[in-house]
């Protein structure tokens, strides 16, 4: 009975956030669309495709909050919300011998905040091992790895550089090309994965939310990225994972739709996740992204920008995604951008508006925008006052060539 269970499809049915006048946001997510939903059925899903691959072996999980099997709802059930299963779970109940589970960033259960350090522990509802790769343990030792004839990687990713699971996956397939354990990656849908845009990342740049020499926004699969970091010999010494991708079916990088689960604290809704490759610049900056409130990567604002130019406003305080939120207890001016259309390429707008309209220009970036950005290039054509078109336009070059190289990898 639980096999078949394992065995059904993902019903992802598009949605659209939009502001209801009072500061929150409405979605349709439980709600059928007029046409019919669109099927993906994610690579947890193909259980007959990689269970004989773990049966009589020692299996190590690197996941999430984010690492499920969906069940199926069809007719009168299909406007509920998906249910699904945690696949250590449900691989626990079907026999498969799970020895430890590797954590990323915001950890197994994905409750701790961004950049909060992760401790190693035990998961209370499994009894198994939980081992933090955040913080000073990015990589698994070879020690961590005893014990482990394969590992599975299962994570929802959201398709940008500086979103930290590709590079938890880097050194993953790293480690585990070094100890010669074959790596498992389970694919799922990249709710950004309908354009490429964003400057490419340069190497003396290189950090945890930059790994590689690819622009901000990727348009790859989990899966296809895992390819893309195997054929480019980006691991060190230019070793070679023992990888096999599970792919999903059905999966078209144009569609869009609903992620059923939030793959962090602070991407809470398909609108956030959407608005993220374009606000998270202001991380860099000293504009708050609306970590504190409950509409992070929805909103911006600072104490530093005019009042009466912006009138929304909001006061970040300590929540479930931020303990410490930039400019605390703080009213912020700036705008709400619950309503924006989909947003198919980087919004530049806001950010140089922003940088034109703050009363402290020499004191808007940080540090970590040049991280953010992976080039020093875009701090300083903001300070130029480069529009944002003629910003875009020079990525160009290179985002074509980024194209065909990953052409390679594409599985979709």
């Amino acid at each position: 009975m639980i096999y078949t269970c394992l065995k059904n499809t993902l019903i992802l049915i598009a949605t659209i956030s939009f502001s209801c006048g009072n500061g929150k946001t409405s979605s349709t997510q439980d709600l059928l669309p007029p046409e019919k939903p669109f099927e993906i059925s994610v690579g947890a899903n193909q259980t007959e495709k990689y269970l004989p691959l773990l049966k009589n072996k020692k299996v190590a999980i690197v996941g999430n909050q984010t690492s499920v099997i969906f069940k199926n709802y069809s007719g009168k059930n299909a406007s509920k919300k998906t249910s699904h299963s945690h696949l250590v779970d449900s691989l626990l109940s079907l026999g498969i011998n799970i020895t430890k589970v590797f954590s990323p960033e915001h950890g197994f259960r994905g409750e701790a905040s961004a950049g909060e350090i992760v401790k190693d522990g035990v998961d209370i509802k499994t009894g198994l091992p939980l081992i933090s790769l955040y913080g000073n343990n990015k990589k698994p030792s070879a020690k961590q790895l005893e014990n482990v004839d394969i590992l599975v990687f299962d994570i929802q990713d959201v398709g940008l550089r500086f979103y930290t699971y590709i590079s938890t996956l880097h050194y993953v397939m790293e480690a585990c090309a070094e100890q010669k354990i074959p790596i498992l990656v389970l694919d799922r849908p990249n709710p950004n994965g309908h354009y490429v845009d964003g400057p490419i990342l340069e190497m003396e740049h290189q950090s945890f939310v930059g790994m590689h020499p690819i622009p901000v926004v990727h348009g790859m699969s989990i899966g296809e990225y895992a390819r893309m970091i195997n054929g480019e010999n980006w691991l060190k010494n230019g070793i070679q994972a023992d990888l096999k991708i599970i792919k999903m079916i059905n999966y078209q990088r144009e569609k869009p739709y609903h992620l059923p689960i939030k793959p962090s604290p602070n991407l809470p809704n398909d609108k956030s996740i959407n608005l993220y490759p374009s606000l998270c610049f202001f991380e860099g900056t000293n504009v708050s992204a609306g970590r504190g409130t409950n509409m992070q990567f929805q909103i911006f604002g600072s104490p530093y920008l005019d009042k009466e130019k912006y009138p929304f406003n909001f006061i970040p305080k300590p929540n479930e995604g931020a303990k410490h939120p930039k400019h605390e207890g703080k009213k912020c001016f700036g705008k709400n951008l619950q309503t924006t259309p989909r947003l198919s390429q980087i919004n530049l707008e806001w950010l140089i508006e922003a940088y034109q309209n703050t009363k402290n220009p020499e004191e808007f970036f940080t540090p970590f925008f040049t991280k953010l950005a992976g080039t020093e290039a875009l701090q300083k054509q903001i300070e130029e006052g480069k529009t944002a078109e003629w910003i875009h336009n020079s990525w160009k070059k290179e985002l074509e060539k980024f194209k065909k190289m990953r052409k390679k990898y594409l599985l979709y």
